[in-house]
């Protein structure tokens, strides 16, 4: 008799969205999927005891649901979800009007009458539409029923089967109150809550398996080498060589430390971001004490040379040097796809049923008499585009699979695995001799670098990276630990997906920031200044730049009044609120953000908002400047009213020291200041960059402009007749 394993591994990720410095999350994906896929895949399995399958989480996504579930980091929509309706801003309604509908409108959208009446009200394409125009069409009601859809719309079938009220509130529909939206909300954080408990009790009752992967989700192979590239596409047009083998073993290390301590034991497999691999990866597993790996079956194929795939497909291999090697499974793309892409758009029973001939038709051609099919596929996306969240299908497949018969009309036996169990029935797999360098992707890693974009992202991070490792040792240990990690979190693969032209999406600018910000973070852990190129996006399209350049010579009065209306006349201006829409805070530190200078000296004016005004005495504001002989900062705190403040200056990337202390500054309604440019090292014609940047117990919390620096001249005598205009 034939025997075949189905082995499914289910792969939950989502990147690390935190900025731990700032300390909220920008994105909601972690939140929202844990009501839908992350919890209804748990439950489906407890319906189905009988069924086993293998479950892959990355630990950026497990450290966010504990962030989340212990309230230790923010959510920035789950903050605009809060907010009563009858109190939100204009730029808050915008943001709402903007992104509230950030789901599959297909399946989670045009089945809720009112939700997507909402939709229409709204119009389909808003990239081009003035948003507080939009958003002040909406009633303070309509305003409250999106808050609410948005949130209950992501609920899936585990979550309302488990809690009807769910189901009432979908049916009310409309006119929903603010204690309803509460409600809305603990159920949501008690699902985030359930997730790590419940899957350890799938595990522990050995009905699951659980398995990890590099901790910050990064291509591990171009982490060892980015020239491991060239293996695959020998023409790519690759940045300056990174080499970082070191980053690659922490980064597994760290996974493994994660698991046991969240699980109760070690993992004993780990699936490769992107399914990426290549010879050098191996003896680091084996050396983290993992039995086993997974990828795509392109890349056999590529091992391999020539193959029949029905005969080399469904079994394991061991691959590796001799005394630390392990074992290899190769994920049927087709069938992994088909859940992925294709099931969807069938009714569920016929799905059903071409996967169970599938199955039988692979396990009757497979050769020898142990069969395993592994069935490896993102474990949370595609649910979206079923139209009951995948209930139905996977429904009918594990009862399908549960009640196969275990030798079956045609002598095969079928049932399902974990992954490890189906690896002890296979005593001694073929060795691989050749393992290809590629990702599931077309067996490369052209996704992730290559593009101009891609590359100057590596580049970045190589800097960033060879800078920390020559402080380390000057560094106290918990603020080494504190740059590293934030260097891990940047060399994870979900930012130069987005980079280049491969795909698309609306948050594209913020992929683009979280990776800047990550970078920035290293330098300020680190204690030292950060590149200027960490403030200029990445990605080719920028957004219209927020701020205004000065036409005129000032002479303003530092008393910290307006003096009069023509005193800050001609000034430059930064506005300090963010893009109607965009992802960001809503914290008010400025009203006003206003520059000048005269030829000696660099003026700046600070309108204190609601936020600067009831910050604590741990805010401090720094005027940043960038020129060619270095970097200063002017940095003063918010309370008490400084009387005055220090600048800094560093050069070559060195550490900040302190260049003197100035009482050319006054606040009181408003906040002005002034600096000689002599003591920033600048000269008449010289271009130098400004940004201001708000700290809170010495971490940036803001920065203005937020996508990259003024950039400005050194005036001379002349500055007002070359800018003169009518």
């Amino acid at each position: 008799m034939k025997t075949t394993r189905v082995c499914f591994l289910w792969h939950m990720h989502q990147p690390y969205y935190t900025d731990p410095v700032a300390g909220f999350a920008s994105m909601p994906w972690v939140r929202l999927h844990a009501t839908k896929a992350y919890y209804d895949m748990a439950w489906l399995m407890e319906r189905f005891p009988s069924i086993k399958a293998t479950f892959n989480f990355t630990p950026s996504l497990l450290i966010q649901l504990q962030e989340l579930s212990s309230g230790t980091v923010g959510d920035l929509f789950l903050h605009y979800a809060q907010r009563p309706a009858a109190d939100l801003a204009p730029s808050e309604q915008a943001f709402i009007v903007r992104h509230f509908f950030a789901a599959n409108w297909g399946t989670m959208v045009r089945p809720f009458p009112r939700y997507h009446e909402l939709l229409v009200k709204r119009g389909l394409d808003v990239k081009h539409q003035p948003l507080d125009r939009l958003a002040a069409q909406f009633t303070t009601q309509e305003l409250l029923d999106l808050q609410i859809w948005h949130n209950l719309a992501w609920f899936g079938f585990g979550m309302t089967a488990q809690y009807p009220r769910l189901n009432e509130l979908r049916a009310k529909g409309r006119g929903f109150t603010e204690d309803e939206k509460q409600e809305v909300l603990a159920l949501q954080r008690q699902a985030v809550g359930e997730i790590i408990p419940l899957y350890r009790r799938l595990s522990e009752s050995g009905q699951i398996e659980l398995t990890t992967s590099p901790f910050y989700h990064p291509i591990l192979p171009l982490l060892i080498d980015t020239e491991s590239a060239r293996r695959s596409r020998p023409d790519a047009h690759l940045p300056s060589r990174f080499q970082a083998p070191a980053d690659a073993e922490a980064q597994i290390r760290k996974a493994v430390a994660l698991h046991r301590d969240l699980f109760g034991a070690a993992p004993n497999g780990l699936w490769p971001s992107e399914g990426s691999v290549c010879p050098e990866l191996i003896p680091m597993l084996h050396q983290a004490g993992l039995k086993w790996t997974a990828t795509d079956e392109g890349v056999l194929a590529r091992s391999l040379g020539g193959w029949d795939r029905h005969a080399a497909l469904y079994q394991p291999y061991t691959v590796g040097p001799s005394g630390q090697d392990i074992r290899i499974v190769f994920r049927d793309r087709e069938l992994s796809d088909a859940f992925g892409f294709v099931y969807s758009k069938l009714a569920p029973e016929s799905a059903v049923e071409d996967v169970m001939q599938r199955l039988r038709s692979i396990a009757a051609h497979a050769p020898g008499e142990q069969a395993m099919i592994p069935i490896i596929l993102d474990g949370e996306n595609p649910w979206e585009h079923y139209y009951d969240g995948g209930e139905r299908f996977l429904s009918g497949l594990y009862a399908g699979l549960a009640g196969a018969s275990p030798s079956g009309n045609d002598g095969i036996s079928l049932s399902t695995s974990t992954i490890s169990n189906a690896l002890e029935a296979h005593a001694n797999p073929q060795r691989l001799d050749h393992l290809h360098s590629g990702s599931w992707i077309n067996q490369d890693f052209k996704i992730w670098i290559g593009h101009p974009e891609d590359n100057r992202a590596w580049d970045l991070l190589k800097l960033t990276r060879d800078r920390l490792a020559g402080v380390t040792d000057q560094l106290a240990p918990e603020q080494a630990r504190g740059a590293w990690e934030e260097l891990y979190a940047a060399e994870g693969s979900d930012w130069c997906w987005w980079y280049g032209d491969d795909f698309e999406t609306d948050y594209k600018p913020e992929f683009d920031r979280l990776f800047r910000s990550h970078l920035r973070n290293v330098y300020t852990r680190a204690g030292l200044p950060a590149p200027e190129a960490l403030n200029e996006p990445l990605i080719g399209a920028r957004e219209v730049r927020p701020f205004q350049l000065p036409v005129t010579l000032l002479a303003p009065t530092l008393d910290g009044t307006v003096t009069d209306f023509f005193e800050w006349q001609g000034a430059g201006t930064i506005d300090p609120a963010p893009p109607l829409g965009a992802m960001w805070k809503s914290q008010k530190f400025f009203a006003a953000i206003w520059f000048g200078f005269s030829v000696d000296a660099l003026f700046l004016r600070l309108d204190p908002g609601h936020d600067l005004l009831a910050g604590d005495a741990q805010m401090t504001v720094e005027c940043q400047v960038t020129a060619a002989p270095g970097t200063y900062k002017l940095a003063f705190p918010v309370a008490p009213p400084p009387e005055t403040f220090t600048l800094y200056g560093a050069s070559n990337g060195d550490a900040w020291t302190e260049v003197g202390r100035y009482g050319t500054i006054c606040r009181r309604k408003i906040l002005e200041l002034a600096v000689p440019f002599k003591d920033l090292s600048l000269q008449a014609g010289q271009e130098f960059k400004l940004s201001v940047v708000v700290l809170q117990n010495g971490v940036e919390v803001d920065r203005y402009p937020r996508q990259q620096p003024v950039s400005l001249i050194v005036p001379d005598n002349n500055y007002e007749a070359a800018t003169w205009r009518v």
